[in-house]
């Protein structure tokens, strides 16, 4: 048998060896999924160290949330991994990039023009995964989330939305990728560096324009309106010299009643972004609870044109005033503590590494022959085999480390928003935002090592009550 391996062709042995370790990483996955279902299904009762912070109701609500989130998972990666399976062994990719072939043919381009049949290639292949993934994500949204009271979605606004994420998705990445292709080709022996270039900037374009121009066309943004709150926010930014410009609040209730806040911007042009179902006078998931307050939040609804379904609460949802500066402390903490720039100069560097990498392999013609591309070596098809096939260890590996890390730095942005006077708001913060999320506050220790970016609840309770760290 080994023999027989060693002897295969080059070709064969790359494209086994790609199968066998998304295999591989597939069953590793699985079993830490079923370690921490374990938990879920074992621990009936709330702990004694949680009892002060965590009622039996909302205990056994997040664990139900959690078990079948979990279980959704199984079946829907073991489908994810069956389906790129079958795509590699029956020619999927070779195959669609010869039908984008025939569909340029009809427009008079022949193989010359790659890049316009690999911009083919590519809404095909968006295409495909929009539609494989559709039943997946309904069922996700109108069964679990449904079930358990986060979905605010109807179907009608699901789909809509779908329709636009795919279109302005269409309208970012086709030109991005054409002129990344275009770089690549007339770019020389150096074209890596030009091609990183391209990227870091293509990257802070976008991130400098998401929330003013590309956000919105999902979600309604608002000024946060002058009070108290505002005016404490903008204290507690001058007082460790973030350049706030602006603040609002994002209508994240009409599609979940999930809650959420972050800051962007460069240089001197920071702003801040709160879910409205973070803010406890805000939510309308809150005021819906009250009938004249359903009725106005009706017809603001039916006034722009907007479908969803705001379902009340038995809970008050979202934080006081004191915990969201308390939350907004810790996300400020990221900034000032230098954690958005070493995550940028980390990412950048990563992307450098591997566009040099790319150069170094995309003249290899067996990385070609072992996906069944025999006559042509296209660069689209390169940059996939590559970035996606053969980086798969090293971007495993990779992940797990920024994962290690990002829990670093979420005790350190606690630990600065202790330092500001916050640690008690903080505190009954993440509670709140737990309880809100459904959050299960138990977690397998090796399952939550490699899949949690933020450390678990307790660990990061028992770090704000702790002896302060430097």
């Amino acid at each position: 048998m080994l023999k027989e391996i060693i002897q295969l062709p080059v070709e064969d042995k790359i494209f086994y060896s790609v199968l066998v370790f998304s295999w591989t990483v597939y069953l590793w996955e699985a079993y830490l999924a079923f370690r921490q279902r374990r938990i879920y299904r074992s621990i009936m009762h709330v702990p004694a160290e949680l009892g002060k912070i965590m009622d039996s109701e909302t205990f056994e609500k997040s664990r139900l949330y959690q078990l079948d989130k979990s279980n959704f998972g199984f079946w829907s990666g073991l489908y994810s991994e069956t389906e790129g399976t079958l795509i590699l062994l029956l020619g999927g990719i070779p195959f669609l990039w010869k039908m984008s072939g025939n569909v340029t043919a009809r427009f008079g381009l022949g193989p010359e023009y790659e890049i316009s049949q690999s911009l083919v290639f590519l809404m095909l292949a968006t295409l495909f995964s929009a539609l494989t993934g559709l039943p997946w994500s309904l069922y996700n949204t109108f069964v679990i989330e449904e079930k358990h009271g986060f979905n605010q979605q109807t179907l009608g606004f699901f789909l809509k939305d779908a329709l636009k994420k795919f279109a302005v998705t269409q309208c970012i990445l086709l030109p991005v990728t054409s002129l990344l292709l275009y770089i690549i080709k007339i770019g020389g022996d150096y074209f890596f560096i030009y091609a990183w270039l391209f990227t870091l900037i293509v990257s802070l374009v976008l991130v400098t324009i998401y929330a003013d121009y590309i956000a919105p066309l999902f979600d309604k943004f608002t000024p946060l309106p002058n009070g108290e709150l505002k005016t404490d926010i903008e204290s507690m930014a001058k007082s460790i010299s973030f350049p706030l410009t602006k603040i609002y609040v994002v209508e994240g209730s009409k599609r979940s009643s999930h809650s959420n806040a972050y800051f962007y911007g460069f240089f001197k042009n920071k702003r801040i972004v709160l879910f409205d179902t973070l803010l406890e006078n805000y939510s309308p998931l809150n005021k819906s609870s009250d009938g004249e307050s359903a009725t106005e939040q009706k017809e603001e609804t039916e006034a722009s044109g907007e479908e969803s379904k705001l379902k009340p609460k038995n809970k008050k949802q979202g934080c006081s005033n004191s915990e969201v500066l308390a939350v907004l402390g810790h996300e400020l903490g990221h900034w000032k503590l230098g954690h958005t720039v070493k995550n940028i100069v980390i990412s950048q560097m990563n992307s450098f590494l591997c566009f040099f990498l790319f150069a170094a392999l995309i003249g290899r013609k067996e990385l070609f022959l072992a996906f069944g591309f025999h006559d042509s070596q296209p660069t689209l098809i390169g940059l996939m085999i590559i970035f996606q096939f053969i980086f798969s260890p090293y971007n495993e590996l990779l992940s797990f480390c920024l994962t290690v890390l990002s829990r670093r730095f979420e005790f350190q942005a606690d630990a600065f928003a202790r330092s500001l006077g916050r640690a008690s708001e903080l505190y009954s913060a993440l509670i709140k935002l737990n309880k809100d999320n459904l959050g299960f506050p138990v977690a397998d220790w090796l399952f939550s090592m490699w899949h949690y970016s933020h450390p678990p609840l307790l660990e990061r309770l028992r770090s704000l009550t702790g002896p302060k760290q430097d």
